[in-house]
């Protein structure tokens, strides 16, 4: 159940309206379009992982980067992490229920750019053609 702030809260929303920069729904899609975000729920779409495992997995992301992706979606309900009390400690990362709806949303995102690259790499190099002259 919804404490009283927050149901005060919900009752104080403007109209749901991704298109208005004031609806926080505006605000979920902007950290569900961050590159990071989606490659992040991409590689916790099937298991448990580790952070390391993650920093490996996702090519080009740093330290900085993957701590605050993971804090984020944290926040957001999208991942539970999972803290072992031993040495070294040992911390999980997995997808919730909200996490894994939100990957099936965005698979069909990641496979339509790996299908589509080469036309995509095709029409920039008909555009740069055609603007470099």
């Amino acid at each position: 159940m919804a404490s009283p702030e927050l149901q005060q809260k919900l009752a104080n929303l403007p109209p749901i309206n991704v298109l208005n920069r004031r609806c926080p729904s505006n605000d979920v899609l902007d950290m569900i379009a961050d590159k990071w975000t989606v490659l992040v729920i991409y590689a916790l779409r099937d298991n448990t992982w580790r952070y390391s495992d993650l920093e490996r997995m996702i090519d080009g992301i740093s330290q900085k980067m993957l701590t605050q992706t993971l804090r984020k979606l944290e926040r957001n309900g999208l991942v539970v992490r999972t803290v072992y009390p031993v040495v070294p400690p040992k911390v999980e990362y997995v997808l919730t229920d909200l996490g894994s709806s939100l990957h099936e949303v965005l698979r069909p995102l990641c496979k339509w750019s790996q299908t589509h690259m080469p036309d995509i790499l095709g029409a920039q190099e008909i555009y740069d053609n055609s603007t470099s002259s």
